[in-house]
């Protein structure tokens, strides 16, 4: 079974200057890369580019972190979101394209999911934070991974077949520079019952999520699904991890949240997942 990389030296853009990026020719493992205005970029200890320079950076160390991160590891490798990685699997078995980005990765969960369930795909993924993409590639050595802002997305044009955005801040003009002619954009979003009952505990009126399908200008929607389910006694310790790898976890003291995780039985999961082209 072929495992497929993402031709590097037709992947990556310079964050500072927008020319290619390429491996150092004097380089085997391509530990480094140049543009043409030498513009220099090493690949990390555990196989990353670093691509995010402090002008795109909107803290000292932005996205999720440390601890959030390790929260949401042990909670997705439990495999309790496996309906949510099998309905993106369906989808993107359909559409069968030959590379994908993960854009907002966070520790790559999602990605090493797709990379084993489509080997053949050549997938990248990116994140904001480092401490993810630190996570992310260490545990997935056949994924390009890259710190980055969504908002600069480090790729050359058209470099993309699909893209996935699950839960994560996106700049639609990057998307559609991104991806090819034709290609797809999943876009996966809060279901109006997400996590139902972690707000019921935490606010005396809840707001649902909004229904609405986004409107994405240049982008044709497709298609809706609708992916729901049902966790139920899951344990304390696995609700806390769940909580505190979402922002409903900052609404609540230590000892709060350990009475709602002791008290938990189910908890609702509602995800739309809603696919677009991109031209024709």
């Amino acid at each position: 079974m072929t495992c497929t990389q993402p031709d590097a030296s037709s992947l990556y853009r310079c964050p500072l200057c927008t020319e290619p990026l390429t491996p150092e020719p004097s380089e085997p493992r391509q530990s480094s890369y140049r543009c043409v205005n030498r513009h220099h970029f090493d690949v990390a200890k555990e196989g990353y580019l670093n691509l995010l320079p402090v002008q795109h950076k909107n803290s000292k160390q932005p996205g999720d972190s440390k601890a959030m991160l390790q929260q949401r590891r042990q909670f997705l490798q439990s495999g309790a979101y496996q309906p949510l990685v099998q309905c993106l699997v369906e989808q993107l078995q359909h559409l069968k394209p030959s590379s994908l980005l993960d854009s907002g990765c966070g520790e790559g969960y999602y990605s090493g999911c797709l990379k084993q369930a489509l080997p053949e795909t050549a997938i990248a993924g990116m994140d904001i934070s480092k401490s993810a993409i630190q996570l992310a590639a260490k545990r997935y050595p056949e994924i390009a991974f890259s710190v980055a802002s969504a908002k600069a997305l480090p790729y050359q044009d058209a470099r993309f077949d699909a893209m996935l955005v699950l839960c994560a801040p996106f700049e639609l003009d990057e998307v559609k520079r991104c991806l090819r002619s034709g290609g797809q954009l999943l876009l996966v979003t809060a279901a109006p019952n997400h996590l139902l009952q972690f707000k019921q505990a935490i606010y005396d009126s809840v707001r649902l999520h909004s229904d609405r399908i986004p409107e994405l200008n240049g982008m044709q929607h497709q298609d809706r699904q609708r992916c729901s389910f049902m966790l139920e006694q899951l344990g304390a310790p696995s609700w806390l991890s769940l909580l505190e790898m979402t922002p409903l976890g900052w609404k609540l003291n230590d000892e709060r949240k350990q009475q709602l995780c002791q008290s938990l039985t189910q908890l609702q999961v509602d995800f739309y997942i809603d696919s677009y082209q991109y031209g024709s």
